[in-house]
């Protein structure tokens, strides 16, 4: 479920030896499965175990997961990482805000889990994102753009060379194409 690096492993090892005796780690997501989802970790110490936690040993120490966050923790990540600026712990959820889809799952849902793990990230840094309207019957996905997208002069680009060719290299011969519908005007909500 989670993969913990070594030196992350390491790092918990000697943030839980200055703990009580039999405390360990939680790991947990805050509003799974929204668009608000936040990935977190604190101490765990043995009065605060749930009897549905799910327990990952790991060397020195356990990592608990509550029953609501385990679905949204699917294929997670911990580090450790030092570099010339310091050291951080690094937490990487890709299916925190969308519990992850099987591969047989219908062509919208599959869509829409990959604009909400993949596609949405990488626009939310420019205050973006996307929303998948409908599929039409010749395979076109239908998009609604928002945030700093709508208005933005770079949009087409975003689109025709980002987002569509991501999608049709991820569902070829079920994706067409893909389309927007927003009404792109200028305002004081988008970025010029």
């Amino acid at each position: 479920m989670i993969n913990i690096t070594d030196t992350a492993q390491a790092h918990f090892v000697k943030l839980l030896a200055d703990q009580p005796e039999g405390t360990h780690i939680r790991v947990f997501v805050i509003s799974p499965g929204t668009a608000q989802a936040e990935c977190g970790v604190s101490y765990c110490p043995p009065d605060a175990v749930e009897a549905d936690d799910t327990e990952l040993p790991f060397t020195g120490f356990s990592a608990m997961v509550d029953e609501k966050s385990a679905p949204f923790l699917e294929e997670a990540s911990i580090d450790f990482v030092t570099d010339q600026l310091g050291s951080q712990l690094t937490l990487k959820a890709p299916n925190a805000k969308m519990r992850k889809v099987a591969s047989d799952a219908p062509l919208k849902e599959r869509i829409e889990y990959v604009i909400q793990s993949e596609i949405n990230p990488q626009l939310a840094s420019h205050g973006g994102n996307i929303m998948l309207v409908e599929i039409t019957e010749e395979g076109t996905a239908v998009l609604q753009f928002g945030g700093g997208c709508n208005g933005c002069s770079q949009v087409d680009i975003t689109l025709k060379d980002g987002i569509e060719k991501q999608l049709l290299e991820m569902f070829p011969g079920e994706l067409s194409g893909v389309k927007d519908v927003t009404d792109h005007q200028h305002g004081s909500h988008s970025y010029q």
